[in-house]
């Protein structure tokens, strides 16, 4: 029998069974492996092995009560292994919930028992509410996908608030009542968008059982939704990029919602694309797949523009009357800000509350200063472990590296010459919602970041009393520009965007681009008042006439993507040219240079370009100093062909430095 585990060793191994009926291919199995007990995935059955029989381990139990994993499945996760250069047991058994693959078999069959008695609770259908009329575009957008009787990978774009959800519900609907067994999958980029689109859901489907997957979710419930997805029971499966890799026996549709939000990539461990996997998982179906943007990824954009991708446009807001915000450049050389906030914002502020409308403003950095410096020695709050500023969390009295978590109390006084005046440089979303405060008292303030939201449910309360109205300025992060739907929310005011302008990603640019337009697009859904344009952006900027933001108050993302791709084109950049990045940490960044310098000495071909092993853009965290090596071609079947190689060489390199390979870099 033939045996996946989850280490990194890259091969399968070969276990004697001993019972009477055989096992199948996809399920799973106890199996003492070296010194540990463990649960590995069975992926051949064979009555050979280059192991004498008596030296073959026996296996110890097989998991009979859990239906077997699919061939497709396994074949999915063979292709993750194969082009993200892992071993098919790091990909296929993390991808099981823990108590579906422990050796202790109590958790999974008190989820099996659950799953039955909530199988038997059937909702009643007539509840479901009835779906509203779509426009022309969405019409035409919705058949094109469901009459789709094969692999057809369609571009959903449509401006922020044109329905692109309802074109989801009703092609998940039309294809679920062609099939009643059916399987529709919907990822999301974040956590905290699940509930709301599961509340969607249940509203529109009450009659069926809605699966949640993410990485938030307790064992027990990630076991039983795991179960209700793999049983077939689940026929709504709605999760972030974990999803991709549940086991699925009828999916027919899948949706990516903001396929071009980075979070779809996943960035330690297994560092695969959620959105490439959807791709290849729904050719390998036969399978429609849909991916919605208003500023959709280059990559996607590119594919769409080539004809390999089929364009479904949403050029107007859903709702009658309901018009794209109208944006304003603040030239912050004239209009100069006090706190961080710019007259005509505060003023905006002002109108907004006095109209019981609500605003948002946006500064994507949180805590309440950046740094804390000393005027007289120069002195700045550096991290010990990072190369990093350990960021002032004032309400919490200490100084927090967000890249390895150190704390500190905030010093009395400079530790390098005593200076007991030292201040906060720069400002966080703390410091605007303490001014804010102080300029509009009576207002009632929620701060939405991941400081606010460390608790489990606590995004999601945060959320509800925005909905509820009991809100009037919201102040958050990213995690407030994507996918909300506010309806009274008519201001954004977008504090300090221009450190992307100049950052060394050349990828940064169409991120920013790509924020700035899902948080302009939280205001104004819902009709406009008094026969005016009701909604507005207000953007904060030193460089008001930057192409990026032209082509922003233009909302042409169209002209934006072909400014990108042009200089893409010419500068030899992905979507043009196909990367990986080697990556080495050592606690001496001289040790991780020579490991990839050796790396690099590994036998060339003449279609991969090696670029020099330099130091990370961060080099330095939790005290290990890190480097990278850039490797490219313009063929992706000679890089894999070249990877597989390579990495089957460094394996058997002995060094002390711990390295990593990421396929489709997402940042360099």
């Amino acid at each position: 029998m033939q045996i996946v585990v989850d280490t990194p060793l890259d091969r399968v191994f070969d276990y004697l069974w001993t019972g009477v009926d055989i096992p199948q291919v996809g399920q799973f199995a106890q199996i003492s492996f070296g010194r540990r007990d463990m649960v590995g995935l069975i992926v051949g059955v064979t009555s050979e092995s280059d192991i004498a029989p008596d030296k073959l381990k026996p296996v110890t139990d097989v998991r009979t009560q859990l239906a077997p994993v699919s061939a497709q499945w396994i074949e999915l996760c063979q292709f993750a292994a194969d082009y993200y250069q892992r071993p098919l047991g790091e990909v296929a058994l993390p991808s099981i919930p823990k108590n579906c693959r422990t050796t202790n078999t109590v958790a999974l069959n008190k989820a099996l028992t659950k799953l039955a008695i909530l199988a038997d609770q059937k909702e009643d259908p007539r509840s479901a509410h009835a779906a509203p009329v779509l426009n022309q575009a969405q019409e035409n957008a919705v058949q094109k996908i469901v009459k789709s009787d094969s692999f057809s990978a369609h571009l959903l774009y449509g401006v922020t608030g044109s329905g692109k959800t309802e074109v989801y519900l009703q092609a998940a609907s039309l294809l679920l009542q062609q099939d009643r067994h059916a399987q529709v999958l919907i990822l999301v980029p974040e956590i905290n968008l699940t509930p709301q689109f599961h509340d969607n859901l249940k509203k529109r489907f009450p009659a069926l059982t809605v699966a949640t997957l993410h990485s938030a979710m307790s064992e027990g419930e990630r076991s039983l939704n795991w179960i209700a997805a793999h049983t077939g029971n689940a026929r709504l499966i709605l999760g972030t990029r974990l999803a991709i890799l549940a086991s699925l026996p009828h999916l027919s549709l899948i949706v990516i919602d903001e396929e071009h939000d980075p979070s779809y990539k996943q960035q330690e461990g297994l560092r695969y694309s959620a959105r490439d996997l959807a791709i290849w998982r729904a050719r390998q179906l036969q399978i429609p797949i849909v991916l919605g943007s208003a500023t959709p990824s280059l990559e996607t954009w590119q594919h769409a523009n080539s004809g390999r991708y089929t364009k479904l446009s949403l050029p107007d807001r859903a709702v009658d009357d309901a018009v794209l915000p109208a944006i304003r450049l603040i030239d912050l050389s004239q209009d100069k800000p006090q706190e961080g906030l710019t007259p005509p914002l505060l003023l905006a502020l002002k109108q907004r509350l006095e109209k019981g409308e609500q605003s948002l403003v946006y500064l994507n950095r949180r805590g309440y200063a950046p740094v804390i410096a000393c005027d007289a020695c120069g002195w700045m709050s550096s991290c010990s472990r990072c190369s990093a500023y350990l960021v002032l969390h004032k309400q919490e009295q200490k100084l927090r590296c967000h890249h390895c978590s150190l704390e500190m109390r905030i010093p009395r006084s400079c530790p390098t010459c005593g200076n007991k005046d030292i201040q906060p440089l720069g400002r966080g979303t703390q410091k605007i919602e303490e001014h804010i405060q102080h300029c509009f008292p009576a207002a009632r303030l929620k701060r939405i970041d991941a400081d606010s939201t460390r608790l489990k449910g606590s995004a999601q309360d945060a959320f509800g009393t925005v909905h509820r109205g009991e809100v009037d300025i919201l102040i958050g992060t990213q995690m407030v520009a994507k996918g909300h739907d506010f309806k009274n929310l008519t201001l954004v005011g977008v504090v300090n965007p221009d450190t992307a302008l100049f950052s060394q990603d050349y990828r940064a640019g169409e991120r920013l681009f790509a924020q700035l337009m899902q948080v302009s697009g939280r205001a104004g859904r819902s009709a406009q008042k008094d026969g005016g344009n009701a909604s507005e952006v207000i953007i904060q900027t030193r460089y008001p006439r930057h192409p990026l933001y032209l082509a922003l108050k233009n909302h042409d993302y169209p002209g934006f993507a072909r400014t990108c791709l042009d200089e893409r084109r010419q500068a030899g950049l992905p979507p043009f040219v196909y990367q990986a990045l080697l990556r080495a940490e050592a606690r001496d960044l001289r040790l991780a240079i020579e490991f990839l310098t050796h790396a690099a000495e590994f036998a060339h071909q003449e279609q991969i370009i090696f670029h020099s092993p330099i130091p990370m853009s961060m080099m330095k965290v939790a005290n290990s100093e890190r480097a990278q090596l850039l490797i490219e071609s313009q063929s992706r079947p000679a890089l894999q062909l070249f990877l597989k190689a390579w990495m089957s060489y460094l394996r058997n390199t002995r060094t002390a430095v711990k390295w990593s390979l990421e396929v489709d870099p997402a940042e360099i």
